[in-house]
C-alpha cells in the first residue's frame, strides 16, 4: 500500500492551559527523526480521563516532566513531549497505521496497523509515569509523532504500538484500551506483605505494642532499610526482635516524602496518622494497626493518591500488623456472592464494568448498578439486561436515593472522581469489602475517611491507572476472535470538528456510551448514532440493531470523506 505524500499542515484539537480547547487547521504535520514513527490517526476514542487533564493542565500527574527512563537529551530530540505548561493534544485510545519512520527504527515498518498503549510505565514523573496524550502528543490530530525509545519497553523490549489484524475495524481497535483498563483494575496483583528490599517505617504511639511484623515480611525476602519511631524501650526490643533494627528518627517531620514502601503504624492518632500520609512511595502501604482502641474522629487520607500513585491503606482494630496484611486480597477480582454497586454506572466505564462482571463466571451475584441520570439508566437497562438474563446474573438499575438505607455490598466499582463517594461506599460496607476506585481523583487530594469503620469491617480500598500491555492483549485477543466487541460501547461518532463538541458531551452527560473521533473527517461535526440516519442514511442502514459496527464505520469513512 503507497501512502500519499505527507501534508504540511494537519487538523488538530489543542489543549492550551486548563478548560482552553483549541480547533485548528493550521498544525504542522511532523517529520519523523532518526528514532522516530509518525502515525496516521484512523480513531480516536474520547474518555473521561481527558475532562481530568482539561481541568488540571500542567498540575496533572502525568503531565509534569519526565526524571527518569529518558535522558535529557533524548527527551529535547522530541518535539511531541510536551510537559508542563506546554500545550499538548488530547486523545489516548487511538488505532493508526504508521505511515513513515526514521533511519535508526528498529521494531516498526510503513503500513503496520497498530493499537497505542499510552501508558509508558518505564518513563517516571515526579508524581507518575509519561502518557500519550499528557505530556507526550495524543491522538486528536490527523499524524502523531511518536518516539523509539518511548515505545520500546527499554527493559521488557515489548512493543507499546501494538499490531493489529488489518480486517478489525478502526473503532474496535481504539476501544481496546479502555476495556483494557477496566480489565486491569480487576486482575492486577496486589502486594500483602511488606515490600522484600524495600524501605519500611515502623511507628508507634506511647501505650502500644509492636506486633506481627514477622510474620507480616516476604518469603523473598526483608526490607533493605528500616527506619523507626518508637518512644518506648519494649516498643524498640520487639523491633529488635524481629531482626528489623535500623535508623531511628525523632518524629514524621524530619523524613522524606514518598520515602517509604511500607509505613506500619501501631496507634490510633489522628494526629499521628496524618503525619505518614505523604510518607509512602509509589505502590506503597500504610498499615495501620489501632490496638483495640479508636480513631474517634474522621482521618485526612490520601484518596489521589490511591489511584494515581497505586497507594494503599489497610489495617486492623487488633493488634498484630500481620491481621491488617491479610486483608489484602490477590487482586481486585470479583469473588462468588458478591453483592457488586457499580456507581456511576451509566457512563461508557460504567457500562463495561457492568458488562464484565455479568460476564465474569462468578456464582451467586447480584449487581446493583446506579447512576444519577434517568435516560443513561435507560440506556444501560436495554444494554444490559438481556446479557444478564442469559448469564443468570441478578441485575437491579436504580438512582443513589433509590437504595434502601442501610443495605450493604461487599465489592464497590466507583466511577465518578468524588471523595465523599468512597466514604459512602465505606458506611455501606459489608464484612471483607473491596472498594474499587476506578475513577481517578485529583493526586493532591485528600478526604476525611471513617477509618475506624473501615478498618472494623475490614474493608479494602484500592485503585489502578491506566492498563499494561498485558491486558490489552488479552482484549484484544478477545475482539480478534469475536469473543468481545468493543464496539458495543460506541455512542456517538464524530470528525475533528466534533471532537470539542464531544468532550462537553462527555462533561455534561448527555451521551451513554463512547464517543469516537475519526481525525480524516476533519469537518464532521458529532452525531449520536440515534441521529444517523438524518445525516447519512447508508451508514445508518449498516448498524447492527442501531449498534456501531466495521461495515457502518467503513460506510461513514466513504460517504463523509467524499463530503
Amino acid at each position: 500500500m503507497s501512502e500519499s505524500p505527507l501534508p504540511a499542515k494537519q487538523t488538530a484539537v489543542l489543549l492550551t492551559g486548563p478548560e482552553e480547547l483549541e480547533f485548528t487547521s493550521a498544525k504542522d504535520v511532523p517529520r519523523p527523526g532518526p528514532h522516530q514513527v509518525l502515525l496516521k490517526v484512523e480513531a480516536v476514542g474520547l474518555c473521561f480521563s481527558d475532562l481530568k487533564l482539561l481541568k488540571q493542565f500542567s498540575s496533572h500527574a502525568r503531565k509534569s516532566s519526565v526524571v527518569e527512563g529518558l535522558l535529557a537529551e533524548e527527551l529535547r530530540e522530541i518535539p511531541s513531549y510536551v510537559p508542563g505548561e506546554r500545550p499538548t493534544v488530547l486523545g489516548h485510545e487511538v488505532a493508526g497505521r504508521i505511515v513513515a519512520v526514521g533511519e535508526k527504527v528498529e521494531s516498526y515498518k510503513p503500513d503496520q496497523r497498530v493499537l497505542v498503549l499510552p501508558d509508558f510505565r518505564e518513563v517516571a514523573t515526579e508524581k507518575s509515569n509519561a502518557a500519550f496524550g499528557y505530556n507526550f502528543e495524543g491522538g486528536l490530530q490527523e499524524y502523531v509523532l511518536l518516539d523509539e525509545r518511548v515505545v520500546v519497553g527499554r527493559k521488557t523490549g515489548e512493543l507499546y504500538l501494538i499490531p493489529v489484524d488489518a480486517e478489525l475495524g478502526a473503532s474496535q481497535v481504539a476501544l481496546v484500551e479502555p476495556w483494557s483498563c477496566v480489565e486491569d483494575s480487576y486482575v492486577t496483583a496486589e502486594r500483602q506483605t511488606i515490600k522484600p528490599a524495600g524501605r519500611l517505617l515502623v511507628v508507634a504511639e506511647p501505650g502500644h505494642q509492636v506486633r506481627g511484623l514477622t510474620e507480616s515480611l516476604s518469603p523473598e525476602g526483608r526490607p533493605a532499610e528500616v527506619i523507626a519511631i518508637l518512644p518506648e524501650p519494649a516498643q524498640r526490643e520487639a523491633l529488635a526482635a524481629a531482626g528489623l533494627s535500623g535508623g531511628e528518627a525523632a518524629g514524621a517531620g524530619e523524613l522524606p516524602e514518598e520515602g517509604f514502601d511500607d509505613v506500619v503504624y501501631f496507634g490510633a492518632s489522628k494526629q499521628g496518622v496524618e503525619a505518614l500520609n505523604g510518607k509512602l512511595a509509589r505502590e506503597g502501604i500504610l498499615n495501620i494497626v489501632t490496638g483495640g482502641r479508636s480513631f474517634g474522629a474522621p482521618v485526612s487520607t490520601g484518596v489521589g493518591r490511591i489511584h494515581y500513585g497505586l497507594t494503599r491503606w489497610v489495617g486492623t482494630p487488633g493488634h498484630s500488623a500481620a491481621e491488617g496484611y491479610a486483608t489484602i486480597p490477590p487482586n481486585g477480582e470479583i469473588r462468588d456472592g458478591d453483592n457488586i454497586m457499580v456507581i456511576g454506572a451509566g457512563g461508557p466505564m460504567g457500562q463495561m464494568h457492568v458488562i464484565r462482571s455479568i460476564f465474569s463466571g462468578r456464582k451467586d451475584l447480584r449487581i446493583l448498578a446506579t447512576d444519577n441520570h434517568e435516560s443513561r439508566l435507560q440506556a444501560l437497562r436495554k444494554k444490559t439486561l438481556p446479557l444478564a438474563r442469559t448469564a443468570g446474573v441478578r441485575l437491579d438499575l436504580a438512582k443513589p436515593e433509590e437504595i434502601p438505607a442501610g443495605e450493604e455490598f461487599s465489592y464497590f466499582a466507583l466511577m465518578a472522581p468524588v471523595p465523599e463517594l468512597v466514604e459512602e461506599s465505606i458506611q455501606r460496607s459489608a464484612p471483607g469489602a473491596i472498594i474499587n476506585l476506578f475513577a481517578g481523583i485529583p493526586s493532591p487530594v485528600r478526604h476525611e475517611l471513617d477509618i475506624d469503620h473501615y478498618l472494623k469491617q475490614r474493608c479494602f480500598l484500592y485503585g489502578t491507572s491506566g492498563s499494561n500491555i498485558r491486558d490489552m492483549k488479552i482484549v484484544l485477543d478477545k475482539v480478534t476472535r469475536g469473543a468481545l466487541d468493543t464496539d458495543a460501547s460506541v455512542d456517538a461518532v464524530s470528525g475533528m470538528a466534533g471532537a470539542i463538541e464531544g468532550l462537553n458531551a462527555m462533561k455534561e452527560r448527555t451521551l451513554a456510551g463512547k464517543i469516537v473521533v475519526y481525525p480524516q473527517l476533519g469537518n464532521m461535526g458529532l452525531i449520536p448514532l440515534g441521529k444517523m440516519h438524518d445525516h447519512y442514511p447508508t451508514v445508518a442502514e449498516k448498524m447492527e440493531d442501531g449498534q456501531w459496527c466495521r461495515k457502518a464505520e467503513a460506510e461513514l469513512l466513504h460517504v463523509a470523506g467524499q463530503s
